[in-house]
Protein backbone atom coordinates (compact mmCIF):
# COMPACT_ATOMS: atom_id res chain seq x y z
CA UNK A 1 0.00 0.00 0.00
CA UNK A 2 1.17 3.47 -0.88
CA UNK A 3 0.76 6.69 1.05
CA UNK A 4 0.84 9.87 0.06
CA UNK A 5 1.13 12.77 2.40
CA UNK A 6 0.87 16.81 0.58
CA UNK A 7 2.86 19.64 2.27
CA UNK A 8 1.25 22.89 1.18
CA UNK A 9 3.75 25.45 1.49
CA UNK A 10 4.42 28.00 -1.24
CA UNK A 11 5.64 25.44 -3.39
CA UNK A 12 3.82 22.09 -2.25
CA UNK A 13 5.52 18.86 -3.28
CA UNK A 14 4.43 15.43 -2.15
CA UNK A 15 5.61 12.47 0.23
CA UNK A 16 5.17 8.98 -0.96
CA UNK A 17 5.50 6.50 1.51
CA UNK A 18 5.81 2.41 0.88
CA UNK A 19 7.63 -0.74 -0.60
CA UNK A 20 9.17 -0.05 -3.87
CA UNK A 21 8.31 3.84 -4.80
CA UNK A 22 11.95 4.74 -6.00
CA UNK A 23 10.40 4.00 -9.80
CA UNK A 24 8.16 7.21 -8.82
CA UNK A 25 11.63 9.62 -9.19
CA UNK A 26 10.78 9.71 -13.23
CA UNK A 27 8.22 11.37 -12.70
CA UNK A 28 9.57 13.95 -10.12
CA UNK A 29 11.96 14.77 -12.85
CA UNK A 30 11.81 17.87 -15.07
CA UNK A 31 11.98 17.52 -18.67
CA UNK A 32 14.78 20.09 -19.19
CA UNK A 33 17.30 18.44 -16.60
CA UNK A 34 20.71 17.16 -17.78
CA UNK A 35 22.78 16.62 -14.65
CA UNK A 36 21.87 14.76 -11.40
CA UNK A 37 24.00 14.75 -8.49
CA UNK A 38 23.09 11.69 -6.06
CA UNK A 39 24.56 12.57 -2.51
CA UNK A 40 24.50 8.96 -1.08
CA UNK A 41 25.78 7.36 2.29
CA UNK A 42 27.79 4.65 1.85
CA UNK A 43 25.79 1.79 3.28
CA UNK A 44 22.68 2.84 0.98
CA UNK A 45 25.19 2.63 -2.21
CA UNK A 46 23.09 0.39 -4.10
CA UNK A 47 19.97 2.59 -3.47
CA UNK A 48 21.89 5.75 -4.94
CA UNK A 49 22.58 3.47 -8.18
CA UNK A 50 19.06 1.90 -8.41
CA UNK A 51 17.46 5.00 -8.54
CA UNK A 52 20.48 6.12 -11.57
CA UNK A 53 18.44 3.55 -13.76
CA UNK A 54 15.19 5.99 -13.28
CA UNK A 55 17.37 8.97 -15.05
CA UNK A 56 17.38 7.83 -18.72
CA UNK A 57 19.53 9.86 -20.78
CA UNK A 58 19.89 12.14 -18.04
CA UNK A 59 24.07 12.43 -16.93
CA UNK A 60 24.36 10.64 -13.29
CA UNK A 61 27.03 11.78 -10.95
CA UNK A 62 27.17 9.63 -7.34
CA UNK A 63 29.08 11.83 -4.21
CA UNK A 64 29.80 9.40 -1.74
CA UNK A 65 28.74 11.19 1.87
CA UNK A 66 30.61 10.19 4.98
CA UNK A 67 28.84 8.43 7.27
CA UNK A 68 26.14 10.17 9.82
CA UNK A 69 27.10 13.83 11.22
CA UNK A 70 30.50 13.42 9.84
CA UNK A 71 28.94 14.61 6.55
CA UNK A 72 27.67 17.68 7.76
CA UNK A 73 30.95 20.05 7.29
CA UNK A 74 32.20 22.51 5.44
CA UNK A 75 35.18 20.48 4.19
CA UNK A 76 32.92 17.91 2.26
CA UNK A 77 30.39 20.71 1.82
CA UNK A 78 33.20 22.58 -0.32
CA UNK A 79 33.70 19.16 -2.12
CA UNK A 80 30.51 18.90 -3.16
CA UNK A 81 30.56 22.09 -4.90
CA UNK A 82 33.69 21.30 -6.59
CA UNK A 83 32.72 18.16 -8.49
CA UNK A 84 29.25 20.23 -9.35
CA UNK A 85 31.05 22.65 -10.67
CA UNK A 86 33.42 20.15 -12.53
CA UNK A 87 30.40 18.22 -13.85
CA UNK A 88 28.98 22.05 -15.41
CA UNK A 89 25.87 21.73 -13.01
CA UNK A 90 22.86 24.64 -14.01
CA UNK A 91 20.52 26.12 -12.71
CA UNK A 92 17.72 23.34 -14.62
CA UNK A 93 19.72 20.77 -12.73
CA UNK A 94 18.99 18.35 -10.22
CA UNK A 95 20.06 17.26 -6.39
CA UNK A 96 19.11 13.92 -5.05
CA UNK A 97 19.65 13.25 -0.88
CA UNK A 98 20.19 9.62 -0.55
CA UNK A 99 20.15 8.42 2.91
CA UNK A 100 19.55 9.36 6.98
CA UNK A 101 18.81 12.97 8.15
CA UNK A 102 22.45 13.79 8.39
CA UNK A 103 22.69 13.30 4.29
CA UNK A 104 19.44 14.85 3.42
CA UNK A 105 20.16 17.96 5.19
CA UNK A 106 23.70 18.23 3.39
CA UNK A 107 22.73 17.73 0.25
CA UNK A 108 19.95 19.98 0.81
CA UNK A 109 21.91 22.51 2.00
CA UNK A 110 24.03 21.42 -1.31
CA UNK A 111 20.97 22.61 -3.70
CA UNK A 112 20.33 25.80 -1.67
CA UNK A 113 23.82 26.83 -1.96
CA UNK A 114 24.71 25.89 -5.14
CA UNK A 115 23.83 28.83 -8.13
CA UNK A 116 21.65 30.73 -5.03
CA UNK A 117 19.34 27.46 -5.13
CA UNK A 118 18.56 24.11 -7.56
CA UNK A 119 16.11 21.56 -7.79
CA UNK A 120 16.11 19.11 -4.65
CA UNK A 121 14.92 15.84 -3.92
CA UNK A 122 14.94 13.95 -1.48
CA UNK A 123 15.07 9.89 -0.58
CA UNK A 124 15.46 9.02 3.52
CA UNK A 125 16.26 5.60 4.48
CA UNK A 126 16.13 5.63 8.01
CA UNK A 127 12.72 6.48 9.99
CA UNK A 128 14.60 9.45 11.29
CA UNK A 129 15.18 10.51 7.58
CA UNK A 130 11.45 9.97 6.75
CA UNK A 131 9.96 11.33 9.72
CA UNK A 132 12.08 14.43 10.42
CA UNK A 133 14.80 15.36 8.48
CA UNK A 134 13.26 14.88 4.56
CA UNK A 135 10.42 17.05 5.34
CA UNK A 136 10.03 20.66 5.80
CA UNK A 137 12.84 22.13 4.10
CA UNK A 138 15.35 22.55 6.82
CA UNK A 139 19.27 22.50 5.59
CA UNK A 140 22.69 22.69 6.74
CA UNK A 141 25.68 21.48 8.09
CA UNK A 142 27.52 21.36 11.78
CA UNK A 143 30.16 23.37 12.58
CA UNK A 144 32.57 23.44 16.02
CA UNK A 145 29.84 26.07 17.90
CA UNK A 146 27.02 23.47 17.31
CA UNK A 147 24.71 21.49 15.19
CA UNK A 148 22.85 22.59 12.49
CA UNK A 149 23.76 26.38 12.95
CA UNK A 150 24.42 27.01 9.45
CA UNK A 151 21.78 26.54 6.73
CA UNK A 152 18.54 27.47 4.51
CA UNK A 153 15.55 27.05 4.43
CA UNK A 154 15.21 25.30 0.71
CA UNK A 155 12.22 22.74 -0.11
CA UNK A 156 12.70 19.56 -1.96
CA UNK A 157 10.31 19.06 -4.99
CA UNK A 158 9.50 15.37 -3.73
CA UNK A 159 10.42 12.86 -0.89
CA UNK A 160 10.87 8.81 -1.79
CA UNK A 161 10.53 7.35 1.49
CA UNK A 162 10.60 3.65 0.25
CA UNK A 163 10.02 1.30 3.45
CA UNK A 164 11.68 -1.54 1.58
CA UNK A 165 15.43 0.38 2.78
CA UNK A 166 14.60 0.25 6.20
CA UNK A 167 14.88 -3.80 6.47
CA UNK A 168 18.45 -4.44 7.14
CA UNK A 169 18.54 -1.11 9.46
CA UNK A 170 20.16 -2.20 13.14
CA UNK A 171 17.67 -1.99 15.19
CA UNK A 172 19.33 1.01 17.44
CA UNK A 173 18.29 2.83 14.09
CA UNK A 174 15.01 1.94 13.92
CA UNK A 175 14.64 2.88 17.84
CA UNK A 176 16.60 6.51 17.21
CA UNK A 177 13.99 7.33 14.34
CA UNK A 178 10.53 6.70 16.58
CA UNK A 179 11.76 9.17 18.95
CA UNK A 180 10.91 11.64 16.39
CA UNK A 181 7.72 9.97 15.85
CA UNK A 182 6.93 10.00 19.35
CA UNK A 183 7.62 13.18 20.04
CA UNK A 184 5.25 13.62 17.05
CA UNK A 185 2.67 12.41 19.42
CA UNK A 186 3.36 14.35 22.46
CA UNK A 187 3.12 17.60 20.48
CA UNK A 188 0.67 17.11 18.27
CA UNK A 189 -1.28 13.05 17.61
CA UNK A 190 -1.87 11.53 20.53
CA UNK A 191 -2.90 8.12 19.01
CA UNK A 192 0.72 7.44 18.01
CA UNK A 193 1.53 7.21 21.29
CA UNK A 194 -1.13 4.73 22.00
CA UNK A 195 -0.26 2.86 19.09
CA UNK A 196 3.03 2.49 20.27
CA UNK A 197 2.01 1.50 24.05
CA UNK A 198 -0.11 -1.13 22.82
CA UNK A 199 2.72 -2.27 20.04
CA UNK A 200 5.86 -1.79 20.87
CA UNK A 201 7.44 -4.52 18.93
CA UNK A 202 4.96 -4.06 15.49
CA UNK A 203 6.48 -0.61 15.98
CA UNK A 204 10.12 -1.87 15.42
CA UNK A 205 9.08 -4.43 13.19
CA UNK A 206 10.43 -2.49 9.31
CA UNK A 207 8.06 -5.17 7.04
CA UNK A 208 4.72 -4.14 9.88
CA UNK A 209 1.91 -2.04 8.56
CA UNK A 210 2.21 -0.47 11.65
CA UNK A 211 5.25 0.97 11.47
CA UNK A 212 3.90 2.16 8.06
CA UNK A 213 1.08 4.42 10.10
CA UNK A 214 3.49 5.81 12.26
CA UNK A 215 5.44 6.88 10.34
CA UNK A 216 3.14 8.61 8.13
CA UNK A 217 1.15 10.08 10.73
CA UNK A 218 4.85 11.59 12.03
CA UNK A 219 4.98 13.10 8.39
CA UNK A 220 1.77 14.27 8.38
CA UNK A 221 2.27 16.00 11.75
CA UNK A 222 5.40 17.42 10.50
CA UNK A 223 3.63 18.74 7.10
CA UNK A 224 0.77 20.41 9.09
CA UNK A 225 3.28 22.20 10.90
CA UNK A 226 5.62 23.57 8.60
CA UNK A 227 2.78 24.46 5.96
CA UNK A 228 1.69 26.90 8.69
CA UNK A 229 5.37 28.23 9.43
CA UNK A 230 7.39 27.13 6.63
CA UNK A 231 10.38 29.55 8.22
CA UNK A 232 9.94 29.15 11.73
CA UNK A 233 8.85 32.80 12.76
CA UNK A 234 5.19 32.02 14.71
CA UNK A 235 4.15 35.04 12.87
CA UNK A 236 0.73 34.29 14.03
CA UNK A 237 1.66 34.50 17.34
CA UNK A 238 1.21 30.20 17.78
CA UNK A 239 4.42 28.49 18.68
CA UNK A 240 4.31 26.98 15.34
CA UNK A 241 7.29 25.41 13.82
CA UNK A 242 9.21 25.45 16.94
CA UNK A 243 7.13 22.60 18.25
CA UNK A 244 9.00 20.39 16.03
CA UNK A 245 11.90 21.45 18.59
CA UNK A 246 10.28 19.69 21.17
CA UNK A 247 13.13 18.13 23.05
CA UNK A 248 16.06 19.09 21.01
CA UNK A 249 17.50 21.65 23.31
CA UNK A 250 18.95 19.43 25.73
CA UNK A 251 19.29 16.65 22.84
CA UNK A 252 21.49 19.01 20.73
CA UNK A 253 23.54 19.79 23.57
CA UNK A 254 24.36 16.10 24.19
CA UNK A 255 24.95 15.28 20.70
CA UNK A 256 27.36 18.08 20.37
CA UNK A 257 28.83 17.02 23.74
CA UNK A 258 29.06 13.67 22.43
CA UNK A 259 30.98 14.69 19.12
CA UNK A 260 27.71 12.71 17.20
CA UNK A 261 29.19 9.39 18.99
CA UNK A 262 24.73 9.08 20.09
CA UNK A 263 22.65 8.74 17.68
CA UNK A 264 20.00 11.81 17.07
CA UNK A 265 16.88 10.10 18.33
CA UNK A 266 18.30 9.25 21.83
CA UNK A 267 19.84 12.02 22.62
CA UNK A 268 16.39 14.09 21.92
CA UNK A 269 14.38 10.81 24.10
CA UNK A 270 16.60 12.62 27.21
CA UNK A 271 15.70 16.06 25.85
CA UNK A 272 12.01 15.51 25.87
CA UNK A 273 12.28 13.93 29.68
CA UNK A 274 14.34 16.93 30.61
CA UNK A 275 11.25 19.59 29.23
CA UNK A 276 8.86 17.19 30.21
CA UNK A 277 10.33 17.78 33.99
CA UNK A 278 10.76 21.03 33.12
CA UNK A 279 7.02 21.28 32.63
CA UNK A 280 6.10 19.64 35.38
CA UNK A 281 7.82 21.92 37.79
CA UNK A 282 5.94 24.99 36.55
CA UNK A 283 2.45 23.30 36.53
CA UNK A 284 1.90 22.85 33.00
CA UNK A 285 1.39 18.96 33.60
CA UNK A 286 0.78 16.09 35.66
CA UNK A 287 2.43 13.53 37.08
CA UNK A 288 0.58 11.68 34.63
CA UNK A 289 2.08 13.00 31.70
CA UNK A 290 5.46 13.05 33.02
CA UNK A 291 5.65 9.45 33.77
CA UNK A 292 3.88 8.56 30.12
CA UNK A 293 7.63 10.25 28.62
CA UNK A 294 9.74 7.69 30.33
CA UNK A 295 7.45 5.04 29.88
CA UNK A 296 6.87 5.30 26.53
CA UNK A 297 10.24 6.24 25.09
CA UNK A 298 11.47 3.19 27.23
CA UNK A 299 9.25 0.84 25.58
CA UNK A 300 10.70 0.84 22.19
CA UNK A 301 14.39 0.78 24.29
CA UNK A 302 15.22 4.79 23.96
CA UNK A 303 17.49 6.01 26.79
CA UNK A 304 15.61 8.54 29.39
CA UNK A 305 18.18 9.38 31.33
CA UNK A 306 22.00 10.67 30.63
CA UNK A 307 25.23 11.46 32.98
CA UNK A 308 27.52 12.03 29.98
CA UNK A 309 28.08 15.35 30.82
CA UNK A 310 28.13 17.84 33.64
CA UNK A 311 24.87 20.42 34.05
CA UNK A 312 28.15 23.42 33.55
CA UNK A 313 28.85 21.70 29.84
CA UNK A 314 25.47 21.12 28.56
CA UNK A 315 23.94 24.84 29.62
CA UNK A 316 26.68 25.94 27.69
CA UNK A 317 25.75 23.91 24.67
CA UNK A 318 21.68 24.59 25.03
CA UNK A 319 22.88 28.69 24.66
CA UNK A 320 23.33 27.98 21.47
CA UNK A 321 20.27 26.45 20.31
CA UNK A 322 18.34 28.26 17.52
CA UNK A 323 15.40 29.31 19.94
CA UNK A 324 17.65 31.39 22.17
CA UNK A 325 16.96 34.69 22.13
CA UNK A 326 19.86 37.47 23.49
CA UNK A 327 20.53 35.43 26.66
CA UNK A 328 17.30 34.21 26.74
CA UNK A 329 16.80 30.49 27.05
CA UNK A 330 13.35 29.44 25.25
CA UNK A 331 11.79 25.64 25.98
CA UNK A 332 9.38 23.90 23.87
CA UNK A 333 7.02 21.93 26.80
CA UNK A 334 4.08 21.32 26.81
CA UNK A 335 1.17 22.28 28.93
CA UNK A 336 -1.28 19.39 28.45
CA UNK A 337 -1.05 16.63 25.61
CA UNK A 338 -0.69 17.12 22.17
CA UNK A 339 -0.45 21.13 23.26
CA UNK A 340 3.27 22.62 22.72
CA UNK A 341 3.70 26.06 24.28
CA UNK A 342 7.23 28.07 24.59
CA UNK A 343 8.52 28.50 28.04
CA UNK A 344 11.57 31.15 27.85
CA UNK A 345 13.92 32.39 30.81
CA UNK A 346 14.00 29.60 33.31
CA UNK A 347 15.58 29.79 36.41
CA UNK A 348 18.75 28.00 36.41
CA UNK A 349 18.20 26.60 39.21
CA UNK A 350 15.60 24.61 37.87
CA UNK A 351 17.24 23.86 35.07
CA UNK A 352 19.50 22.44 37.52
CA UNK A 353 16.85 20.73 39.38
CA UNK A 354 15.18 18.82 36.07
CA UNK A 355 18.67 17.66 34.99
CA UNK A 356 19.42 15.69 38.24
CA UNK A 357 16.32 14.38 37.51
CA UNK A 358 17.15 12.72 33.85
CA UNK A 359 21.08 12.01 35.33
CA UNK A 360 19.26 8.24 36.46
Amino acid sequence: MTRRVAVQTAQPYEVVVGHHVLAELETLVPEDTLRVAIIHAAPVRGVAEGLALHLHGREVLLIEAPDGEQAKTVEFLAHCWDQLGMHGFTRSDLVIGVGGGATTDLAGFVAASWLRGVRFVTVPTTVLGMVDAAVGGKTGINVAAGKNLVGAFHEPIGVLCDLSTLVDLPVRELRGGLAEVVKCGFIADPTILADVEASPERALDPTDDLLADLVTRGIAVKARTVAGDLRETGADGSIGREALNYGHTLGHAIERHERYAIRHGEAISVGMVFVAELAHRRGLIDDELLARHRATLGLVGLPTSYDGATFEELLSGMRLDKKTRGDQLRFVVLDGLASPTILAGPDESVLRDCWQAVRG
